[in-house]
């Protein structure tokens, strides 16, 4: 296997191994609507502790 063809293999596998790294980090990264719902809850209710403590100051 030469050179040439080597380098054929790299430009058609490389960007196909990327596409598929590309999806499984973004399939592995979403959020469901449960969780996203609990940090926004968590979220209110960690400003709203800080907005009492700074009213009772």
């Amino acid at each position: 296997m030469d050179l040439s063809s080597m380098q054929g293999l790299m430009v058609i596998i490389g960007p196909i191994v990327l596409a598929a790294a590309l999806i499984w980090a973004i399939a592995r990264n979403r959020t469901s609507k449960r969780q996203l719902d609990e940090t926004e809850a968590a979220t209110r209710r960690n400003y709203d502790a800080q907005d009492a403590e700074d009213r009772n100051r």
